[in-house]
């Protein structure tokens, strides 16, 4: 593992992550921020799967790992429970799954 790397991956990845979501949260209250950087890092970790271990360290665990966000998703499902948005929520949770393994899914494929 190349620890480097992982590190400018992080130093890209973070603040990709906060302004995608920031530009969602302009039009939205809705997590779709949270949503496009999980979906597309799973894509990304998907698409680095069988790549060399250098690039996989970049991207998968560096970037992919601060571009994503579980401890975001979380807590706007939390919110959105507490706020009673359960249709909101629901959503959220099976759209997030489904969509996120399919683009890993994709990436994989893509990349094999």
């Amino acid at each position: 593992m190349n620890t480097f790397l992982i590190i400018i991956g992080a130093a890209i990845g973070a603040p990709a992550r906060f302004i995608i979501d920031q530009y969602f949260r302009k039009f939205t209250d809705k997590p779709f921020g949270t949503f496009v950087v999980n979906v597309a890092g799973s894509f990304l970790i998907g698409l680095s799967y069988s790549s060399t271990e250098k690039w996989h360290d970049f991207v998968a665990i560096g970037f992919a790992g601060a571009f994503t966000t579980w401890s975001t998703f979380i807590i706007d499902i939390f919110l959105g429970y507490e706020l009673k948005h359960y249709k909101v929520v629901a959503i959220n949770v099976v759209a997030s799954l489904a969509v996120g393994l399919l683009a890993a899914y994709g990436g994989y494929l893509l990349a094999s």
